[in-house]
């Protein structure tokens, strides 16, 4: 087996978008406690998610932003693909920079169980920022066919087995 296979996943199932989606469920649940918390549903318990699930976010962030990388690095400079994915990598940094923020920033907020308005800004800003990425990283894969591998008649046995086949490995190159 290739090593890329370790970093990239295996044709047709590339190991990027999986963890995108761990991440921005995470995302979208501290974005969900922290307006549960400021309305009033949920006080302590609700601040108490907020920060815990910014911190696993962050952490999920590592390895999704790695794996985008090395997809990124892959593209072709100064294509219309490389244009829509480096877009997308910028909102998705820059959302996790406010992501960041709201975690140092609403720290205080996390120990006295009571968010505030700058990290609920903070939130608010990187889940638009998150929501925008997200949108442009659906854009290189459904519309640009990024590691899409557009097998229709592949036998499913083939299609969902663990390790890849040559048909595979040519439609992906």
């Amino acid at each position: 087996m290739k090593l890329g296979y370790l970093l990239r996943g295996l044709p047709g199932h590339p190991l990027h978008p999986p963890l995108t989606d761990a991440t921005i469920g995470i995302y979208t649940f501290a974005t969900v406690a922290a307006l549960a918390d400021v309305l009033g549903i949920s006080d302590h318990a609700a601040t108490q998610g907020w920060w815990l699930a910014l911190l696993a976010g962050l952490i999920t962030t590592m390895a999704t932003s790695l794996t985008g990388l090395i997809d990124w690095l892959g593209i072709t400079r100064g294509t219309e693909l490389w244009k829509t994915a480096t877009a997308h990598m910028v909102a998705m940094l820059i959302a996790s920079v406010f992501f960041l923020l709201a975690l140092l920033v609403g720290h205080d907020d996390f120990k006295a169980g009571d968010v505030t308005t700058g990290p609920l800004l903070l939130t608010l800003v990187g889940f638009g920022l998150l929501t925008l990425g997200g949108w442009l990283g659906g854009t290189v894969v459904f519309v640009h066919g990024m590691r899409v591998l557009n097998l229709v008649d592949e036998p499913t046995e083939r299609a969902v087995s663990p390790v890849p086949k040559p048909e595979q490995e040519q439609a992906e190159a």
